[in-house]
C-alpha cells in the first residue's frame, strides 16, 4: 500500500483539529511537527564500551540543560573572561548577544574526560533530544526544508571545542509541511553535515539506508560528530570535509530521539524556545578561534537559506576502503600525522611556552646528535671503516656519480612493489581469493633482498673496475640471484628469528640483533659466497664491533621502507584530494626510489663491518705477537731466585 494512502486519514484528522485557517501559525506547528516526527532520522553512535574510551560518548542531547544551570557561565566579548553572569536564562540570552558565549566547566584545549563527566552529570535520565525545523528561502517557490539539528556536549575532533551542533536536511517538493503530509510525499533530497561542508544523496539512492520507509540512517563519526552515510573512516583534507579522518566504523547504538518541533514562524518559535534568538557562542570561545564553540542553529546560512547551502553539497566522500578495516599505509599515516599534529599544536596554543622550551630542546638534540656524526668520506673502496653518518654519505654518492645506472637497477623492485600494491588493493574487495593478499606480501618482501643483492654486486664492480666502469645489469641480477638462491636457507631462518622473537618482551632485543645482522646477510650472501646456513652466523659474528654504527642505519632503513611513501601520500592528499585508490598506489612509487638506497646502505653498512672485524682480528694478532715476545716475568723471577 503506498505511503500516501496510509498518511493521509491521520492528516485529514490533523487538520480537522487545527484552528479553522489551515494557514496559521498553530496549524502550520502542528503539520511542522507531525512531518518532522514521521522522516525522523535513526543516529548511529560508535558504541563505547567503557567510560572515557574510544567510541561516542555524547548523545545528542536537550540544549535547554545549559540556561539556568550553576556550572554554566554567560562571558562577554570585550575580554577574554569577561564574566556577565553564572546560570543565565534562556530568556535572558534570547536577547541576541552576538559575540558572548556560555562557557562550560573544563578547558577544551586539555579536555581530559571533564566534559564526558560534566555531561554524563547534567543529562542523567534525559531522553536524547534532537530539534527540528521547516525552512524556506525567498526566490524559491513550492519547496521547503525539514531540517534537524543534533547538539553534543562537546567535540572531540582535531579542533576541539566546547559543544557542536550538528545539522541533516530532508527536501520536499511542496509549498509547506501540510501539503507534504496530506500527498504523501517523500523528499527528493538528502544533505549531511560535515564539518564546514555537507554531502547529499537523493532519497533513492543506494547509499542512504532507510529505516521503515520514512525513516534516514544517519552515522555519526565518533568525536567529530559529521554526518556520514555509511559506516567507514573517511579522509578530509580541508575545512569542509574535515582535516583529518572521521570513522563511524565498529560497533553501534542506534538512537531514536526525541523530536522537539521548532516553529517556523519566528514569533511561535521564540515563545516556545527563547534560546533560538541567542546570537553568541554555545561554549567557550578561547584565545584561538579554531577552538571556539559554535553558534547556534539560527546563525547558520541553513536556516535562512537552506537551498543555498544543500547547493554546495558533494556528491560523495573519500572513503578507506574495507569499511574501516583495511590496513592502508597511507590512511593509518595520514589520521596518524593530523592527529598527532593536531595535539602538538593544542598543547602549545594552552602553554606556548612550554612547547617552545620543548622545541627548543628537541632541536639542540638533533643538532648535538647530528655534530657527534662523521659525515665526510669517499664512496670507494668500498671496505673501510665508516660511522653511520659515512654509511648514509657514501650510499648518496654513488646515486650521484652514477644516477643513471641506478635509474636502471630501480626497475625491478620497483615493478615488484607495484605489483604488490595493485594485489594489495585487489586483495580488499570480499570477491577476491584471500591468497591474493598473501601473494602481495611475498613480492614486496622479495624485493629489498633482490635489489640489495643486485647492488652488492654493482659495488663490487664499481670498486674493483672504478667507478666509470661499465656494469652489465642483466648479469648483476642474474648472479645475484643464483647467489641468493644458494644462501636462501639463512635468509629464511633470520626471517623466521626475528618474527619469533618479537611476539615475546623477553625475546625483543634477540629479535634486534637478528634484525641488525639482516642488514648484513644479504651482501654476506651475495659478495662472499656464503651457501646455506652460513651467512647467518658470519652476519651476526660481523655485528659484534659494529653494533653501534649499525643501528642507526638500520633505524633510518626501515623508517625509510615503513613510512616515507607513506607520509609522502599524505601529504600529497594535502594538497590533491586525488581517488584514493590513486593515493594507495604512491607509496609503491615512492618506494621504487627508496628501495635501492636502503639497498646500498646496506651494502656499506656490510662493508664496514668488515672493515671494523678485520681491524679488531688485527690487533688481536698483534697483541698476542707481543705477548709471546715478551719474557714471562714470573719464569724470570723464577730463575733469579
Amino acid at each position: 500500500m503506498p505511503r500516501a494512502l496510509l498518511v493521509a486519514p491521520l492528516v485529514a484528522l490533523l487538520l480537522s483539529s487545527a484552528p479553522a485557517h489551515a494557514g496559521d501559525g498553530a496549524g502550520a506547528a502542528s503539520a511542522e511537527q507531525s512531518l518532522a516526527e514521521t522522516f525522523a532520522p535513526v543516529l548511529m553512535l560508535v558504541r563505547q564500551d567503557e567510560a572515557c574510551g574510544p567510541g561516542e560518548p555524547y548523545s545528542p542531547s536537550a540544549v535547554e540543560v545549559l540556561f539556568d544551570n550553576p556550572t554554566v557561565a554567560l562571558r562577554g566579548p570585550w575580554t577574554q573572561r569577561d564574566l556577565v553572569q553564572v546560570g543565565p536564562s534562556a530568556e535572558e540570552v534570547s536577547a541576541g548577544l552576538p559575540g558572548y558565549e556560555l562557557d562550560l566547566p573544563g578547558n577544551p584545549l586539555v579536555p581530559g574526560c571533564d566534559y564526558e563527566r560534566w555531561a554524563k552529570r547534567q543529562w542523567r535520565g534525559a531522553k536524547p533530544t534532537i530539534y527540528a525545523h521547516v525552512a524556506t528561502q525567498k526566490g524559491v517557490e513550492d519547496r521547503i526544508a525539514l531540517q534537524y539539528f543534533f547538539f553534543y556536549a562537546f567535540n572531540d575532533y582535531n579542533n576541539k571545542h566546547e559543544t557542536d551542533w550538528e545539522r541533516i536536511q530532508l527536501e520536499f517538493e511542496a509549498p509547506d509541511a501540510a501539503t507534504a503530509l496530506a500527498e504523501g510525499l517523500d523528499p527528493d533530497l538528502v544533505v549531511y553535515s560535515q564539518h564546514y561542508g555537507s554531502e547529499k544523496a537523493a532519497w533513492d539512492d543506494d547509499k542512504l539506508e532507510i529505516e521503515d520507509r520514512t525513516h534516514p540512517v544517519v552515522y555519526v563519526s565518533a568525536g567529530s560528530h559529521a554526518n556520514q552515510f555509511s559506516a567507514g573512516v573517511f579522509m578530509g583534507n580541508s575545512a569542509t570535509t574535515g582535516f583529518g579522518c572521521d570513522t563511524t566504523a565498529g560497533e553501534h547504538d542506534a538512537v531514536r530521539a526525541e523530536v522537539r518541533s521548532i516553529p517556523s514562524d519566528p514569533a511561535l518559535a521564540r515563545a516556545a524556545y527563547p534560546w533560538i534568538g541567542y546570537e553568541g557562542h554555545y561554549g567557550e570561545v578561547g584565545p584561538q578561534r579554531f577552538y571556539a564553540g559554535p553558534t547556534g542553529p539560527n546563525r547558520k546560512q541553513a536556516w535562512s537559506k537552506p537551498f543555498s547551502w544543500s547547493a554546495k553539497a558533494r556528491e560523495s566522500s573519500i572513503e578507506v576502503p574495507g569499511g574501516g578495516a583495511s590496513s592502508s599505509a597511507v590512511a593509518e599515516t595520514y589520521c596518524d600525522l593530523v592527529g598527532k599534529g593536531s595535539d602538538l599544536f593544542r598543547r602549545y596554543v594552552d602553554d606556548p611556552w612550554r612547547g617552545l622550551v620543548v622545541l627548543l630542546a628537541t632541536l639542540l638534540g638533533v643538532g648535538w646528535l647530528l655534530r657527534r656524526t662523521a659525515w665526510a668520506t669517499t664512496a670507494l673502496p668500498l671496505r673501510v671503516r665508516r660511522s653511520s653518518g659515512q654509511v648514509v654519505s657514501a650510499s648518496l654518492q654513488v646515486l650521484g656519480d652514477r644516477p643513471g645506472l641506478f635509474a636502471r637497477a630501480m626497475a625491478p623492485p620497483a615493478l615488484l612493489n607495484v605489483l604488490a600494491a595493485v594485489l594489495q588493493g585487489v586483495s580488499v574487495s570480499s570477491a577476491v581469493p584471500g591468497w591474493v593478499g598473501g601473494v602481495a606480501v611475498l613480492l614486496g618482501s622479495l624485493a629489498l633482498p633482490v635489489s640489495a643483492g643486485a647492488l652488492a654486486v654493482v659495488v663490487g664492480v664499481l670498486d674493483k673496475d672504478g667507478t666509470e666502469a661499465r656494469v652489465d645489469l642483466r648479469a648483476a641480477y642474474g648472479a645475484s640471484m643464483r647467489r641468493l638462491a644458494a644462501g636462501l636457507p639463512a635468509v629464511l631462518v633470520a626471517a623466521l628469528l626475528v618474527v619469533g622473537f618479537t611476539t615475546s618482551i623477553v625475546l625483543a632485543p634477540l629479535a634486534l640483533v637478528v634484525l641488525t645482522a639482516g642488514v648484513l646477510l644479504v651482501p654476506v650472501v651475495v659478495l662472499e659466497l656464503r651457501r646455506g646456513f652460513a651467512g647467518l652466523p658470519r652476519s651476526i659474528r660481523l655485528i659484534r664491533h659494529s653494533f653501534g654504527t649499525l643501528v642507526p642505519v638500520l633505524a633510518l632503513g626501515l623508517l625509510l621502507l615503513t613510512t616515507i611513501g607513506a607520509v609522502v601520500a599524505a601529504l600529497l592528499f594535502v594538497v590533491v584530494p586525488v581517488p584514493f585508490v590513486v593515493l594507495n598506489a604512491v607509496p609503491s612509487v615512492v618506494l621504487g626510489v627508496v628501495w635501492p638506497f636502503v639497498a646500498l646502505m646496506c651494502v656499506y653498512a656490510y662493508a664496514s663491518a668488515v672493515a671494523r672485524s678485520r681491524e679488531a682480528q688485527e690487533s688481536q694478532d698483534r697483541a698476542a705477537v707481543t705477548s709471546a715476545a715478551t719474557p714471562d716475568s714470573s719464569a724470570g723471577a723464577a730463575s733469579g731466585a
